[in-house]
């Protein structure tokens, strides 16, 4: 179930906020006049949302290589590595 707090906790209670994002990793909801305003998450919580979003770029390329055919054998590949470090 999110949390969900008035705008006015912002201000009155952030010390509190902050404590709770940082314990439970979740984001609280902040609304203003009642309707749905922001979103304040920890730092760490909102760099792994994006990790995983840029994870997810990147597989999505990879199998977009894939479904074009653009394929190596994975011994090519290893091989390649191993001549890069070699360097």
């Amino acid at each position: 179930m999110p949390n969900i707090r008035p705008s006015s906790d912002l201000r009155n209670k952030y010390v509190e906020i902050s404590e709770w994002c940082h314990d439970y990793m979740e984001p609280i909801y902040i609304t203003k006049n009642g309707q749905g305003d922001l979103v304040v998450m920890s730092i760490e919580a909102y760099e792994g949302l994006v990790g995983k979003f840029e994870l997810h770029k990147l597989l999505d390329e990879g199998m977009e290589d894939v479904r074009q055919g653009k394929v190596r054998p994975f011994r090519d590949v290893l091989r390649d590595i191993d001549v890069e470090f070699m360097k």
